[in-house]
């Protein structure tokens, strides 16, 4: 069937993700010898430097990756906890009801760093120098703007002049579409680090893990604390200083943990905890598993109805339940038990559900929405990149980094980048599992996904906030009920549903709707909309920005990348 673009086919290596120059900076470490680990923490800061509207170094990350030599599927959290002044008494005594979605105080301490930095240290052969001489190198001598870039950049002309000064000298004045831009700040920074481990350590490990040390309790950390003293404005409509200290950032490591896990169909699917709304994926795969979703149709109402209706019930689980499970109780084996999946599907009929009903007595937070208006001018959160890698030596790699965007935060002085916003995840609901607490993680929404069946292994995700555990169901479903060739998979019409409340500040929820691409027949829409769904038509290639790679038992790769939005790409032979 005619694709996009083709399956990529190969033996030795295969990288795709969210920029070109990632995966091609990927696909370098992979042919200097390295293996996945290496291959997508290159990758990984080369997104930093190319994709700033949607990570940043002081952003977050968390990775799903399979070992082969380990034999075994590994989850790093790079996910940062909130600071240990970071109480709900505290944001109450501002007066506020939400975490702001941008400023000083929405920031967790950032564990992107030390994620990819661990990942490399305990799996990977390459040394610091090349983990970070690309991301360098974009940095120091320029790479092509995207146009979105330009445009965010544009638009917070003058809010960066009058608000944020630090991120004014960055940016502004703001780049043509396309022209070379330079970040020789961020270039400084991580030229720095790297100095400074090279000079402490002769030795691989010992220079990884003194950049470690140079970052979460050195010259980067003193720089943090420094500047999150400052009052600034944020999304309150105020301006706040920021309660996140070097404290915070020398205590962090990046742990290994147990991955969390479903079976569907011969495979096997492997999530973040609960700490993490990747679990919300593997209870919708439950909830379908004896829905005879082969039968339904790639492209008809009744998939799309089906799918959206199991959706509603395993995210109303997440609203009422999903937390850090080192400070709250979440049931999670009940939630992926299949004697609970059979309870709930009964809730499932043709007709839209009004409700967002949790189960097991959960109680949903206090929905904020639209609780605060948007200034003028006011920046707004970004989005999130994705990387897939798989190797000939049975590696695999899906991770989702996100967070420290240009408009969310302001750059910090000396280092060329902003902090993350994640704590805006966090309700000031002292009775909620997601509740704001020092030390403990938000319930993020990054999700990337691995798979096993007989020997194959698949990585794969998106970005898209909520919708990454929406869209990368609808291209697993694609592929193990309907279209073995991840290309096609991944092109498929997409869809997605926004009836519960957004993770992101003002918590926004809109019920019933469904957006859907074009592509959709006029008589689906219709039929949704017959059933109760209030249907939001987009673009015909608008949702969904899906990347995956594979390698089966006999040592063929695969891998394919999702042509919406013009910028990914997979590469490999």
């Amino acid at each position: 069937m005619f694709t996009t673009r083709p399956e990529l086919h190969g033996t030795f290596g295969m990288v795709a993700s969210t920029h070109w120059l990632a995966s091609a900076a990927g696909m370098r470490a992979l042919e200097a010898g390295g293996n996945a680990f290496d291959a997508a923490a290159t990758a990984g800061f080369v997104l930093q430097v190319v994709e700033p509207h949607l990570n940043g170094p002081g952003g977050d990350l968390p990775i799903v990756l399979y070992s082969a030599a380990r034999d075994d599927v590994i989850v790093v959290c790079g996910q940062g906890p909130a600071p240990e002044r970071a109480t709900i008494e505290h944001f109450r005594g501002l007066g506020l009801d939400l975490v702001p979605g941008t400023g000083f105080l929405a920031a967790c301490v950032p564990g992107a760093f030390d994620a990819w930095l661990r990942m490399v240290l305990e799996l990977g052969t390459a040394r610091l120098r090349d983990i970070l001489e690309p991301a360098i190198a974009y940095a120091r001598e320029g790479h092509p703007v995207l146009p979105r870039v330009a445009q965010s950049i544009a638009a917070l002309d003058e809010f960066f002049r009058a608000e944020w000064p630090t991120s004014a000298e960055t940016w502004l004045p703001a780049p043509e579409p396309w022209s070379l831009f330079r970040n020789e700040v961020l270039a400084s920074t991580y030229e720095r680090v790297l100095g400074e481990a090279e000079a402490a350590m002769s030795d691989r490990d010992g220079q990884i893990q003194a950049a470690r040390d140079a970052w979460y309790r050195g010259f980067v950390a003193e720089a943090v604390d420094d500047f999150a003293r400052n009052e600034l404005m944020d999304s309150s409509g105020e301006r706040h200083r920021g309660v996140l200290t070097a404290d915070e950032l020398a205590e962090f490591e990046a742990p290994f943990e147990t991955a969390t896990s479903l079976d569907y169909h011969g495979w096997t699917v492997f999530k973040t905890g609960p700490w993490g709304q990747g679990p919300v994926f593997l209870q919708q795969l439950a909830l379908l598993s004896e829905l005879d979703v082969g039968a339904l149709g790639r492209t008809t109402a009744d998939f799309v109805h089906t799918v959206v209706e199991c959706s509603k019930l395993a995210f109303a689980d997440r609203e009422a339940w999903y937390g850090d499970p080192r400070f709250a109780d979440v049931p999670l084996e009940r939630l992926l038990s299949a004697e609970y999946a059979a309870e709930r599907r009964t809730l499932v009929t043709e007709h839209a559900s009004d409700e967002l009903v949790p189960g097991l007595d959960g109680r949903l937070p206090t929905a904020v929405t639209g609780a605060a208006a948007v200034g003028a001018g006011e920046p707004t959160r970004g989005d999130t990149c994705h990387i897939d890698v798989v190797d000939r030596l049975g590696n695999a790699v899906s991770a989702t980094p996100s967070g420290g965007w240009l408009q969310s935060s302001p750059v910090v002085p000396g280092l060329g980048f902003a902090l993350g916003t994640r704590a805006q995840m966090f309700w000031l609901d002292d009775s909620h599992p997601n509740a704001l607490e020092p030390r403990k993680r938000p319930r993020t929404t990054l999700s990337p996904s691995l798979a096993r069946r007989d020997g194959e292994v698949l990585a794969f995700g998106t970005p898209g906030g909520d919708q990454q555990d929406q869209w990368s169901l609808t291209f697993f479903l694609h592929h193990v009920h309907f279209e073995g060739d991840l290309q096609a998979a991944i092109d498929m019409p997409m869809f997605h549903s926004n009836h519960f409340p957004s993770s992101f500040y003002p918590r926004e929820a809109k019920p019933r709707n469904v957006e859907l691409e074009a592509r959709f027949a006029p008589a689906v829409v219709a039929e949704l909309r017959e059933r109760g769904h209030e249907v939001d038509v987009t673009g015909q290639w608008s949702l969904g920005r899906i990347s995956a790679a594979s390698r089966d038992a006999g040592g063929t790769l695969r891998a394919a990348a999702n042509p919406r939005g013009m910028q990914g790409y997979a590469v490999g032979r």
